[in-house]
C-alpha cells in the first residue's frame, strides 16, 4: 500500500522510489491528543503539516473571545497557518486537533529545498495551492451569496466524512451561522 503523502504527491507528479525517499526524509511525524493545541495565536510557525490521521480545525478568536473557524483539514490534507509560516511572524490564528492526530511537519526551509531540489515537487505544491486557492474562492462566493441553507448543504455534500467528526459548533462556525440553525438544517 502506498503512503498517503506519496499518493498525494503522485495524484499531481509521479515519483521514482528515490524521489519520494528523498521528499520523506524531510518530514517528521508529530503525534497529538485530542483538544491539543499545534499553533496558538502569537507563535511563530516553524512548519506546515501534511495529515495522517486525525482532523483540525484553524480558527480566529474577536476581541469578545468568540471564536471562527475558517478551515478544517482531515487526513490527506495540508494545514498550517498560512501567513506566518510564509512572512515569519507571529500567528494570527490557532490550530486545535479535534482528534488524536498524527501529522507530518515540514520545515519552511526543508520546503524550499525540495522546491528546488525536486521539480516535481515544486510542481506538485503550485498545483495544490492553485486547487486551494480555488476551493478558497468558491468558499467565499458562498459564504457572500449563499443562504445559511445552501452553506450547510454545500458542506455536507462537499464533506460527508467530516459532519459526523466536527462538533456541529464548529461547523456553525465555519458556516457563520449559529448552532441552533445547524441544527434546523440537519432536522429538514
Amino acid at each position: 500500500m502506498s503512503h498517503p503523502l506519496r499518493t498525494h504527491i503522485e495524484s499531481v507528479s509521479k515519483l521514482t522510489d528515490e524521489e519520494f525517499d528523498y521528499i520523506l526524509s524531510h518530514f517528521t511525524t508529530v503525534k497529538l491528543k485530542k483538544h491539543s493545541s499545534l499553533v496558538r495565536e502569537g507563535d511563530l510557525v516553524k512548519h506546515e503539516y501534511f495529515v495522517l490521521k486525525g482532523c483540525l480545525r484553524s480558527y480566529v478568536t474577536d476581541n469578545t473571545g468568540k471564536e471562527f473557524t475558517y478551515q478544517f483539514a482531515a487526513e490527506t490534507w495540508w494545514i498550517s497557518e498560512r501567513e506566518a509560516f510564509m512572512k515569519h511572524i507571529p500567528a494570527s490564528t490557532a490550530i486545535e486537533c479535534l482528534e488524536d492526530c498524527q501529522l507530518l511537519a515540514l520545515s519552511y526551509e526543508d520546503r524550499a529545498k525540495l522546491g528546488r531540489e525536486i521539480w516535481k515537487y515544486e510542481h506538485y505544491l503550485a498545483v495544490k495551492s492553485n486547487m486551494g486557492y480555488v476551493a478558497l474562492q468558491k468558499r467565499l462566493q458562498l459564504m457572500i451569496m449563499g443562504s445559511a441553507k445552501e452553506r450547510f448543504e454545500n458542506f455536507v455534500h462537499q464533506y460527508p466524512h467530516l459532519y459526523n467528526r466536527i462538533p456541529k459548533t464548529h461547523i456553525a462556525s465555519y458556516l457563520g451561522v449559529s448552532r441552533e440553525t445547524i441544527s434546523r438544517l440537519y432536522r429538514k
